[in-house]
């Protein structure tokens, strides 16, 4: 008798051991479509060392780069299918979907950091109450440094990009394609030097990071540092895994995002001028764009912006006199 309710004693301990270690061992995915020595992958990886030294490991996340779990353009329906408890998007990719979500990749509209994180106080509170009625939760969010222009041959304005294999990665790099009368052609960065390699791709707007990350040097020859736009990568998070945490951890997880946004801000900016720093010492000419470029590029935004206007209506509006004021 004394055996049987020992061993019950045994059962319940090790029962209670277990649900407790089920607790501590809570685990999510977070899937990101940037290499692992990116400086937003970076980012995520101190943000999700941060959430579990604060919840003392009962949440563990794992960060996936390189579209090893989900490619680009897979991965917010990922997390709002629960495939993945998180992802980190690039915000500009999904203007399709609801032109609030473009307002950071229009061109020349927000053209510095500071005027990106002013952007960023409008935009941010529209974005995630789109993010809260799709099941979603927005965490955080840090910019690309500015976009310029890479090439294989000089430009001396938009004309010299006629017919030219552009690569788009967004809605809005596909359009200014079609005003440059350039041929679009969507190639997510994971895929960005293979597609340079085989001649898919002869031109790319994009960051002096991406330059760096996809070594476009290797097969182009020129960049001209336009800063036309900061587009923001967001990290969000399927609702029904974030409510299933305990309060606690759902407070360590949401001040370790605000910690990442601020640190990857500055991060950004820092890499910003790293790159081009890099892009130079590997034989590429970074270059300061003449002033028909620059006049001509500014012309790509103001349509954008007006059809952007007439594309997003009411919600369009009230950003956009936010942001003015």
């Amino acid at each position: 008798m004394k055996r049987t309710h020992l061993s019950l004693a045994a059962i319940c301990l090790a029962s209670c051991l277990a649900a407790g270690l089920a607790q501590a061992q809570t685990k999510w995915d977070l899937a990101s479509a940037y290499p692992a020595n990116n400086f937003h992958t970076e980012n995520l990886l101190q943000f999700a060392n941060d959430v579990e030294h604060a919840t003392a490991g009962k949440l563990k996340i794992t960060v996936h780069a390189n579209a090893s779990l989900f490619k680009a353009t897979e991965i917010k329906r990922a997390v709002q299918g629960g495939q993945t408890q998180a992802g980190e998007v690039i915000q500009a990719s999904l203007q399709n979907e609801w032109q609030i979500y473009g307002a950071d990749g229009l061109p020349f509209l927000a053209d510095s950091y500071d005027e990106s994180v002013k952007l960023q106080a409008v935009q941010r509170p529209m974005v995630e109450k789109k993010l809260a009625d799709q099941g979603l939760v927005y965490l955080y969010s840090v910019a690309w440094p500015p976009q310029g222009i890479f090439t294989k041959t000089p430009i001396g304005s938009v004309a010299d990009l006629k017919g030219v294999k552009w690569r788009a990665y967004s809605p809005a790099t596909a359009r200014i394609a079609d005003l440059v009368k350039a041929q679009p052609v969507t190639v997510q960065a994971a895929e960005l030097s293979q597609a340079l390699a085989t001649g898919v791709v002869e031109a790319t707007m994009t960051s002096g990071a991406t330059g760096v990350d996809g070594k476009l040097y290797e097969h182009l020859k020129y960049y001209y540092d336009v800063q036309a736009w900061l587009p923001k990568n967001m990290v969000i998070a399927n609702r029904k895994a974030f409510d299933a945490l305990d309060k606690t951890i759902q407070t360590a997880v949401m001040t370790a995002a605000a910690a990442a946004q601020t640190r990857g801000l500055a991060a950004s900016q820092r890499v910003d001028a790293e790159s081009k720093v890099k892009l130079k010492a590997n034989g590429m000419q970074v270059l300061e764009p003449s002033a028909q470029l620059k006049s001509d590029m500014k012309k790509v935004g103001d349509v954008m912006l007006k059809e952007w206007l007439e594309n997003s209506g009411v919600d369009g509006q009230t950003l956009l006199t936010n942001y003015k004021r």
